[in-house]
């Protein structure tokens, strides 16, 4: 991984309170866990920065380098790294997500459906 691959990744985690390492955008996700971690942080309108992996192959290893987690996506939330789609899901799902947005002061409103 180059320096400065992890350079950026560590300035973008430390200046986006959430930010997601994604295959594809928000508006045109490209995988199913990327899509369903998507549909997770607007379902509870969580404002986040997305990169797309596929666009980059340097972030596309370096993410992976980065965080030593094999696969994409990959959230993180005030600097530290959450986990993959199956992760998040679990969090969402037990309500440890919310919890740890209200804990780190990010602003979400948990729409009804």
């Amino acid at each position: 991984m180059t320096q400065s691959i992890a350079q950026k990744i560590q300035r973008d985690i430390e200046t986006h309170p959430v930010v997601l390492f994604m295959k594809g955008d928000a508006d045109f996700p490209q995988c199913g866990f990327s899509a369903r971690v998507v549909q997770i942080l607007q379902h509870l309108g969580v404002s986040f920065e997305a990169h797309n992996v596929l666009a980059d192959q340097d972030l596309r290893q370096g993410i992976k380098d980065f965080s030593n987690w094999p696969t994409i996506p990959q959230l993180y939330i005030a600097g530290e790294f959450i986990g993959g789609c199956d992760i998040v899901m679990e969090m969402y799902q037990s309500g440890e997500l919310q919890k740890l947005l209200q804990e780190k002061n990010i602003p979400f409103t948990e729409s009804v459906a």
